[in-house]
Formats: structure tokens, sequence, C-alpha cells
């Protein structure tokens, strides 16, 4: 039986989602694959490469350069996320991505983006640490508006929290029977409606099946939501959220604000960590039981 990790996005939301995992990774907490969208991709990529603290330490130190993030990175290049220092000079050079480790590393680690064209979920298997991969988590993490569309093998994406939010379902389609599901909302939360999204309708004129996907986001992510909650009730998966909504909004440049968040993650994680691990030695009993079922007459 196989476990997994289900990461949510929510751009720097996620500093959440990277205080639980680094707890995760000093515990030596091990998973058969992982699976993130957006933030959950940009950071949980670092699980596989086994880089506890890189996370926070890279976006306390690029907080306030406005090659990371700024209005001006937006007006120069099309991207509030300047393309080239997030996914090309930060990962190589200024703080940089364990290539080797990651490859080496037998946990499967997948992501989701949303096809253009379609307005529908593509998920992406990521073996190989290299400039394809860092392509993929780009399009993972790119909003509209705020980020041009990334076009990989003639295809053009977009962030994969617009078709598919939170991928529990799809990672179970895989196998991955016990989950540990990681959002950053707290539970209970729901999405509504809005009538901002019509003002978004003149700038997707290309895209209208990102339009699409955008004004019906709501239904389907309560429904993943509620979908969550029944696997949480079965016994299948395990959800990691905050207790409230997390101080910080999708985009910041104050480091005290983004070590708080973090650390709530962490707070969080130490204080579910037992439960984890007897959700995940639970596999480890379940499994030889059910192999042994199956050779019987």
């Amino acid at each position: 039986m196989k476990t997994g990790l289900v990461l949510e996005g929510g751009a720097l939301r996620g500093l959440f989602t990277a205080g639980v995992l680094d707890v995760f990774m000093e515990a030596g907490l091990v998973f058969d694959g992982a699976v993130g969208v957006s933030a959950g991709a940009c950071f949980g990529c670092n699980y596989k490469s086994r880089q506890p603290g890189r996370v926070i330490r890279y976006n306390l130190k690029y907080a306030r350069d406005p090659r990371y993030c700024s209005w001006t990175s937006l007006l120069k290049t099309g991207d509030l996320f300047n393309a080239d220092f997030c996914y090309r000079e930060l990962p190589l050079e200024l703080d940089p991505f364990d290539s080797a480790a990651y490859e080496a590393n037998p946990m499967a680690f997948h992501l989701s983006v949303t096809d253009c064209e379609t307005g529908r979920p593509v998920y992406k298997r990521l073996d190989r640490a290299d400039e394809t991969m860092l392509r993929w988590v780009q399009a993972s993490a790119s909003m509209p508006l705020v980020a041009r569309p990334v076009e990989i093998e003639g295809r053009a994406y977009l962030d994969g929290g617009l078709s598919d939010g939170i991928p529990l379902a799809y990672f179970e389609s895989l196998g991955y029977a016990r989950n540990v599901v990681i959002t950053t909302r707290p539970r209970g939360y729901r999405k509504f409606p809005s009538w901002k999204i019509a003002l978004l309708k003149p700038f997707l004129r290309r895209y209208p099946a990102v339009y699409r996907a955008l004004a019906t986001r709501h239904a389907w992510y309560n429904e993943t939501l509620a979908y969550i909650d029944r696997q949480v009730s079965a016994g299948s998966a395990l959800l990691i959220c905050p207790e409230a909504p997390l101080p910080i909004s999708r985009v910041c440049h104050d480091p005290a604000t983004m070590q708080r968040v973090y650390d709530l993650g962490r707070e969080t994680a130490k204080r579910i960590l037992p439960q984890v691990k007897s959700f995940l030695e639970n596999v480890l009993l379940i499994e030889p039981r059910a192999q042994q079922e199956c050779v019987q007459p």
C-alpha cells in the first residue's frame, strides 16, 4: 500500500507547508510519492531533494529583492515572480537545488498544471531535475494576469490550482491508498463565487477555457474539500491544515510575517507528528496481512 503527500498551493501561504515538510524531513518520514500544486510544487520538490530549511531560507533572504517578486518585475517581464530569477538563477546559482539528491531519492514527485486550451488539469511525474523540470514547476505556479503562460512541448500551461488545487483523487488513482494532505486553508473553509472573476474575462480572451475554469473554481474546489473530509473519515487520508486563516497574503515582502507562517507550520507538524507516524506505521502493519490474503486459495 503506497503512501503519498498531497500539497496544496496558495503562493506564500505555502510557507506553512514548508514548515510542516521540514519537520517531516527532520523526523525522517518517508513517503512513496508526493504531488504538489503551485507553491506546493515549488516548495514540495525540496522534500525529494531532502533540503530542509531551504524554502524559508531563500524566501527570507530575497523577500524584498525586486528580482524575486515585484510589480517592477511584472511590468518588465510579465511575471510578478521573475521567471529567470526564480527558476534559473536562484535554484542553479544562489541557493542551489540538489539535483543529484532529487534524482537519487526513489520517492516519485508529481505536479499538476492547467492546459490553457482545454482548462483541464495535466499531471506530470518529474524524475529528472533539469531545465524541463523547472519549466513544469514554473507552469504549476503561474497564475493568470500576474504570470505569462509557460510553453512546454508546444502547449501553454498555467497554474495547476485553476483546475485541480488538491489532487488527492488523482493520487489515489495511481495507487496511493493512504495520503497525508496538507492544505493552506483551515478546515471548514469554503470558496464562494466572486463577481470579480468577470473582470478577468477581457484579459483571457485568448484562453476562454481558463476563464471558465476560474468561473467554476469555487464549485469543484468545495467538492474536493468535501471529498477530502470523507477520505479522512474513512481513514485513508490524514489532513494537516492551519487552525485559523494564515496571517499572510498570497504575496508578502515582510520577512517577519513569512517566518511566522513557517513557524506555524512547524508547530502544527510537531504537534501532529505522533499521529502522522501512527498513520504511516499502520500502513506497514496492514500491508503484509493484505498480501497474505491475496495468496490464499
